[in-house]
């Protein structure tokens, strides 16, 4: 059978979008998933989310990136102090979504935010990170580690050398010529009012505004076909989500 790696935007605890998206892609066991991050905040299914994704890695294999709200969830699971500024950003759902979760399903949850990825290269010098690095030798000798989360100068700087006609790949800027690939999530492209996948240079971005009035999309990196869910507002007609 067909080995594919698939590539899994911002789920921001839209399980039925994920579970939705899942489906169109007719999963396999020689299939790799690698989702890009931020998991939780913004619909109400965030625990159930995780609960569902670590259910899913025990049938499927799977690679999961930590993006800053799964850091700021893990933050709080593991600390109990609350940042208000996470709650202003979809935390809230993502608090009360955890409100009848008990202490083992709770602590089960922080093992599997422990050991997400900041970033992943595999063995075609394809790069997989939430948001993005500055080092320009690499994600590796990155010295703000939280870029890694938060990070949109690779994404803007991609779209930059994007629309400037350039047939030589070789004046590509040096943090993007280190990986054959990128794949990352982070900002929406509805900010660009696109609903699909976006491609800068040699970085695709995965996160079509599922959190907002956007769907979920997955991708397989090698023929770039994707499946998206429907709208996650419509699949959640009584949230607004991250919408304000």
């Amino acid at each position: 059978m067909t080995t594919r790696t698939l590539v899994i935007g911002d789920i921001h605890g839209g399980l039925k979008g994920l579970e939705q998206v899942l489906a169109k892609t007719a999963p396999t066991q020689n299939d790799t998933f690698i989702f890009l991050g931020d998991l939780v905040d913004g619909w109400s299914d965030s625990a159930a989310t995780v609960s569902y994704l670590i259910q899913f890695s025990q049938q499927y294999n799977c690679i999961f990136i930590k993006g800053n709200h799964d850091f700021w969830c893990e933050e709080w699971l593991k600390t109990g102090t609350v940042n208000k500024t996470w709650l202003q950003h979809g935390g809230q759902s993502t608090f009360d979504s955890y409100e009848k979760v008990d202490e083992t399903t709770r602590n089960e949850h922080l093992v599997f935010f422990d050991n997400m990825h900041n970033y992943y290269v595999d063995s075609k010098n394809r790069l997989f990170i939430h948001a993005g690095f500055t080092s320009m030798h690499g994600p590796e000798k990155e010295f703000h580690t939280s870029n890694y989360n938060w990070d949109r100068t690779l994404w803007e700087m991609a779209l930059t050398m994007n629309y400037r006609v350039v047939d030589n790949i070789k004046i590509y800027p040096k943090r993007l010529l280190l990986f054959h690939e990128i794949f990352i999530g982070h900002t929406p492209t509805l900010v660009y009012d696109v609903t699909t996948p976006m491609q800068g240079c040699n970085v695709w971005n995965i996160d079509t505004g599922a959190a907002f009035t956007g769907r979920l999309s997955v991708m397989d990196i090698a023929t770039k076909e994707y499946w998206q869910s429907d709208k996650l507002i419509d699949l959640y007609p009584n949230e607004k989500g991250r919408n304000k």
